[in-house]
């Protein structure tokens, strides 16, 4: 028998980096796992410090400190809208690729969507971005936000 809300997707995967496509993203997301049932779960991706060749280790540590309190950022907002709209989430943060980042959590939590914030970087549009490889990857619905 039919239910309603049990025919889209059951967990949302959000990308977010904090810029204001990727928080539009969020906004999206969750709305969308408010309107399926769904439960969120908001990724952030920061790239591996210690593979930037002669940074010394102060500058090192300024990146982390510098990703550690954005991360912290994006998990209260991603807290707080989860919780006024009564939408299950979880926050994830990973280091690496964040391509490669988004398709190995979207297959640990058996993701059914994922939405993205479109790029602003002006060479993607001809080079490809991180959305268009999502699109391209073909596993998953792919929403991305402008």
């Amino acid at each position: 028998m039919f239910e309603y809300g049990k025919d889209g997707p059951r967990v949302v995967l959000v990308a977010v980096d904090g810029s204001p496509t990727s928080l539009r993203a969020a906004a999206y997301g969750v709305g969308m796992a408010r309107r399926q049932n769904a439960k969120v779960i908001g990724l952030y991706v920061t790239p591996a410090v210690s593979g930037f060749a002669g940074m010394s280790a102060a500058s090192t540590l300024g990146i982390e400190q510098a990703n550690d309190q954005a991360e912290a950022e994006m998990r209260a907002l991603a807290e707080q809208r989860a919780t006024d709209l009564g939408v299950e989430y979880e926050f994830v943060r990973r280091r690496g690729d964040p391509f490669k980042e988004i398709v190995a959590v979207a297959d640990e939590v058996h993701a059914d969507a994922i939405v993205v914030g479109a790029s602003t970087a002006p060479g993607h549009r001809f080079v490809g971005s991180l959305a268009v490889h999502l699109v391209r990857a073909g596993r998953w619905p792919v929403t991305v936000v402008p």
